[in-house]
């Protein structure tokens, strides 16, 4: 597919941490494609590289962090070349995110209606007396009754679920093309989970935007997602449709995943099985497959080399020695 036609076009991204106890290669070789429209899953364990590659797509790289090789477009723009003050005009305009936590993404200080009137009035040409018309709108999309009132209101007055859907409004101001969720039903219980999830995607519906959902949760992302992105150790190990995913995985580690979630369809008292051990150290990552640690069926060539790109389709990928061995390669 031509580039130009992504909206999201991310090719070999490196991205390290500069600490003093030495070099955190946080990203290595991480390429994503998105098209309008569509929804994205990325998901991984804590310290994956999730987060990471979602706010340096939106030019949030903080100190010490710094990109060392590849290149990130979103909407035409050269993401990895544009300055903090030609990034503060698409930041919240054209691409916005939903931060994991909403209690720590508003201030306490101002209402909810200063807060989300801020973005409408950087961003548009709108009076004050339009941009609060704006956000009682926006209250009234995200499903929040008595909006006029709401508007007056403080983050802590407000629940959990409440909080989270202020985020969103705040997040679709602008109506961006892009909507970054990072995690944005962890703090909540599971009955406002699937009403925000189910408010995404009438919003995604309504707005025709794009989606890339940041979660651990594999059931998020079965039940929104089109594509899936499994990260470990800041590399995509896996890549494919959510029926390829769910259906077919090919690595190691997306089969862990699988395995160590609650099913519907099996004997009484049987026990999830666990992924064993912890996630690699990203100060001395491992010459091989850096899943090859927690691995039940390494070999010997898994710890040496890491695995070449083994396609199964124009839109499956892994990187997994298991499936060269498949294929006939030998070792």
């Amino acid at each position: 597919m031509p580039e130009d036609q992504y909206l999201v076009d991310i090719q070999h991204e490196k991205l390290s941490f500069f600490t003093p106890a030495g070099e955190v290669k946080a990203l290595n070789d991480v390429s994503i494609h998105l098209m309008p429209g569509e929804i994205l899953g990325i998901v991984g364990e804590s310290g994956s590289g999730k987060s990471v590659t979602a706010y340096s797509l939106m030019g949030l790289t903080s100190y010490p962090g710094k990109l060392m090789g590849g290149s990130l477009k979103f909407n035409g723009h050269q993401i990895d070349k544009m300055t903090d003050k030609e990034m503060s005009k698409i930041r919240g305009n054209e691409i916005a995110i939903i931060f994991q936590d909403p209690m720590t993404s508003l201030n306490p200080v101002y209402t909810v209606g200063n807060q989300i009137m801020e973005a409408i009035l950087l961003h548009t040409d709108k009076t004050k007396a339009q941009a609060r018309n704006r956000a009682v709108e926006l209250l009234e999309l995200v499903g929040i009754n008595e909006p006029e009132k709401r508007l007056k209101q403080y983050p802590h007055e407000l629940s959990g679920g409440m909080r989270q859907r202020i985020v969103i409004a705040m997040a679709l101001a602008c109506e961006p093309k892009l909507l970054i969720a990072d995690e944005p039903t962890t703090a909540l219980d599971v009955t406002i989970q699937a009403q925000i999830l189910e408010l995404m995607m009438e919003l995604k519906e309504k707005l025709g935007m794009a989606i890339i959902m940041i979660t651990h949760d594999l059931g998020v992302v079965a039940s929104m997602c089109q594509r899936i992105a499994v990260m470990y150790a800041g590399r995509i190990i896996e890549y494919g449709t959510t029926d390829e995913i769910f259906y077919s995985p090919k690595h190691q580690y997306t089969k862990g995943l699988l395995r160590s979630i609650p099913r519907l369809d099996t004997e009484v008292h049987q026990r999830l099985i666990p992924i064993e051990g912890t996630p690699v150290d990203l100060l001395n990552p491992p010459v091989g497959c850096p899943f090859a640690p927690r691995c039940d069926v390494c070999m010997k060539i898994c710890l040496r080399e890491m695995p070449p790109v083994t396609e199964f389709s124009e839109t499956h990928y892994t990187q997994c020695w298991m499936n060269q061995k498949e294929e006939g390669v030998q070792k």
